[in-house]
């Protein structure tokens, strides 16, 4: 069984060529990219085990998603494939400098009817982190139903849960999310907001008063992201600041919270200090945005391990 289980949607994504209004774009090329799937492949290429629990829909696209994630070393055993219902598809919108929008084609896809009969109480054994995502809350009621029952099933199975909220507030509206998300909360063992995030679930404006109001809402670690700024590491005891690594160029902003997460539940399975495991969260993360793609850009073990040791800017 794989250390890590993730939950949520993938979808194939279009990435034009050029940067304007998606009018204008006429070549595009195609990746992968789902927050939780970023995560499972993100722990694979680090040297972990990952699992991946979805659905497709029965067409090119999902089988084109199948076979990309499970060769990057992430079991896929969970994944149904579903007649009926399509694979969820986004373009993405290139802008000045590293700024990207998003336009969804998800409604209806297979991923939005997983619910808690997807979850297989036996695949959880012997695991030791269930990663989720704000985005599988907002999906649907039965996404929704899905992750708290994966949640119970992890708790059950004494594993920890770790949750990044990832506000897609194009899937829901602000009062919707903040009450889902803070309901979750007492569950969580490791919570990584990003900083804005924290900032409209939270209502205040600094990291650390961020960290505080997770606490008071039941959370256990809390990691809040600052992008290049790196991150805060709080828990009940203190709160450290971990500066991130510069980068000489940021091409593509997206999937760089995904790689933190991937480069911090390494270095949880591997029982480093939570401020090495940001350490190595906030290396990964820097090597995302050198590319563009939310997974392209993922490291390796070996790539972090450098950039770690002291090498210095990527430049790549």
């Amino acid at each position: 069984m794989p250390d890590v289980i993730t939950l949520g949607e993938t979808m194939v994504a279009f990435v034009p060529l050029l940067k304007g209004p998606l009018r204008h774009a006429a070549l595009f090329t195609r990746t992968v990219a789902g927050a939780e799937s970023n995560v499972a492949v993100g722990v694979a290429r680090l040297g972990g085990s990952s699992g991946w629990i979805s659905r497709l829909g029965n067409d090119e696209f999902g089988r084109h998603i199948l076979s990309f994630i499970r060769g990057e070393g992430v079991d896929t055993s969970q994944v149904k494939f579903e007649a009926g219902a399509p694979t969820g598809i986004y373009f993405k919108e290139l802008r000045n400098g590293a700024e990207s929008k998003v336009a969804y084609y998800r409604q209806g896809s297979a991923a939005s009817h997983l619910g808690p009969g997807d979850i297989e109480p036996s695949y959880f054994r012997g695991a030791k982190i269930l990663h989720v995502s704000g985005i599988s809350l907002a999906l649907s009621s039965s996404c929704r139903e899905a992750v708290h029952t994966a949640v119970s099933v992890a708790k059950k199975a004494g594993m920890l849960v770790s949750f990044d909220p990832n506000l897609r507030l194009k899937l829901w509206g602000i009062e919707e999310a903040r009450q889902e998300v803070l309901a979750l909360l007492p569950a969580v063992d490791i919570f990584l907001p990003g900083i804005e995030e924290g900032k409209i679930l939270f209502e205040v404006e600094e990291a650390s008063a961020i960290a505080q109001k997770a606490w008071e809402h039941g959370a256990g670690r809390v990691i809040v992201k600052e992008g290049a700024k790196g991150c805060l590491v709080a828990d009940k005891e203190r709160m450290v600041r971990i500066p991130g690594y510069a980068v000489k160029e940021v091409v593509d902003p997206i999937g760089a919270g995904d790689a933190f997460a991937a480069g911090f539940l390494t270095g949880v399975l591997k029982g480093w200090p939570d401020v090495q495991c940001a350490r190595l969260g906030n290396a990964a993360g820097a090597h995302v945005v050198t590319v563009n793609g939310d997974v392209e850009g993922l490291p390796s073990l070996d790539e972090v391990m450098t950039l770690l040791n002291g090498v210095g800017t990527i430049c790549r």
